[in-house]
């Protein structure tokens, strides 16, 4: 949950603060329902958080985390894990070593499933990071994405954890058919915490996680709206959550319908 490019190290402190917001974590994995399965790829997986909701719902589990000191507490959670492998690097050094080369731990149609949560927002060049995952996906292969949304919420929070931008709707759907997918879910996720995340990031401009706000949430709201949302579609959320194919060609240009 956390950047693949950029700096090679970053201060991951305020991953370590959303460590206790177990249910949130719970619910994004949730959300993708079926869809994570078999073997899975998690794209910045920061200190493990969000794949310690689910690699042990899964057949195997591939961690890539390209700084040192979160990749040592995923070390630390799941170093001993049978179906764990942890790997060091972003994305186009990890593919251009052996472990890209066929029979590696990241060979070509070898995942049922690419991830990435809460990182696209962190990349300069979302785009092609997406098309160089794309050829790691089987063809029944599903990429699955969470990212920040609504530009207007842009506030301190995210320029504290280096977000780039927060993405529109139709902003993430050019972007993931620009890299060559075919959308088959494309969904606002978490409405209830578009008016705290603006109060927090734009209104009182906190420079920081902590606090008792966050665990609140998490134990009060979400276990509501998380049964809210699967019953009824959002207009509107703090996040969108995309579930999309890989095209077997040419990616689609960002203006295709």
């Amino acid at each position: 949950m956390h950047p693949t490019t950029g700096p090679a190290e970053y201060d991951a402190s305020s991953l370590e603060s959303l460590q206790s917001l177990e249910n949130y974590l719970a619910w994004i994995r949730d959300a993708f329902g079926g869809d994570l399965r078999g073997r899975v790829l998690e794209v910045g997986a920061g200190t493990g958080n969000y794949a310690a909701a689910w690699v042990d719902r899964v057949d195997e589990a591939v961690l890539l985390e390209p700084a040192s000191a979160p990749r040592a507490r995923l070390v630390e959670r799941f170093g001993a894990h049978p179906r764990v492998t942890i790997v060091g690097g972003g994305v186009a050094e990890a593919l251009a070593g052996p472990l890209g080369a066929p029979g590696g731990a990241l060979a070509s149609g070898s995942f049922e499933v690419v991830t990435l949560v809460n990182v696209l927002e962190h990349l300069d060049d979302d785009v092609g990071e997406l098309a160089r995952l794309r050829p790691l996906l089987r063809r029944d292969g599903a990429l699955l994405l969470l990212v920040p949304a609504l530009p207007a919420l842009y506030g301190s929070l995210d320029a504290l954890v280096g977000h780039r931008r927060r993405y529109t709707r139709a902003g993430l759907g050019a972007t993931v058919r620009a890299a060559g997918y075919a959308i088959e879910r494309l969904e606002w996720f978490d409405v209830a915490g578009v008016v705290p995340w603006w109060l927090v990031g734009r209104v009182a401009r906190a420079r920081s996680f902590d606090g008792p706000l966050g665990p609140l949430y998490d134990r009060v709201v979400v276990p509501i709206m998380s049964r809210v949302e699967r019953r009824h579609a959002p207009p509107i959320g703090k996040n969108l959550l995309c579930v999309a194919r890989p095209l077997v060609g040419p990616a689609t240009s960002p203006e295709a319908p």
